[in-house]
């Protein structure tokens, strides 16, 4: 087996586990906010069920990024393909700060007394 099959493979699985972290994330937390509603303690279930998705999608895109390194780097380490993960990469960060936003409501550099505003 070669350094690029290698590579090749430990980049699909980082692709797997990003999707399998963001689907199993939203069904937990969808079946989490469900029981919350069913049960007497509906106080803060959108809220609660937005932050649980949020950190599902954003700990898989952290996975999906590293995919794509890998797969850029070490397989095909052309300036074209090094473009495009550039580019991916800044929209996967604007995506991640925008959940990190989203769920803890600063902004990633923030401590956590700061208040956004």
């Amino acid at each position: 087996m070669t350094f690029t099959m290698i590579m090749e493979i430990a980049g699909k699985i980082l692709d797997g586990a990003g999707v399998a972290v963001i689907l199993i994330g939203a069904a937990v937390a969808t079946i989490a906010a469900a029981r919350r509603l069913l049960s007497r303690t509906r106080v803060d279930v959108y809220p609660r069920f937005r932050q649980q998705l949020g950190r599902s999608i954003l700990l898989g895109l952290e996975l999906l990024v590293g995919a794509d390194i890998v797969r850029t780097v070490a397989i095909t380490p052309s300036l074209q393909s090094v473009t495009v993960l550039a580019l991916i990469v800044v929209i996967r960060t604007f995506l991640s700060f925008s959940l990190e936003l989203e769920i803890t409501g600063r902004w990633p550099w923030q401590k956590k007394n700061d208040v956004v505003g």
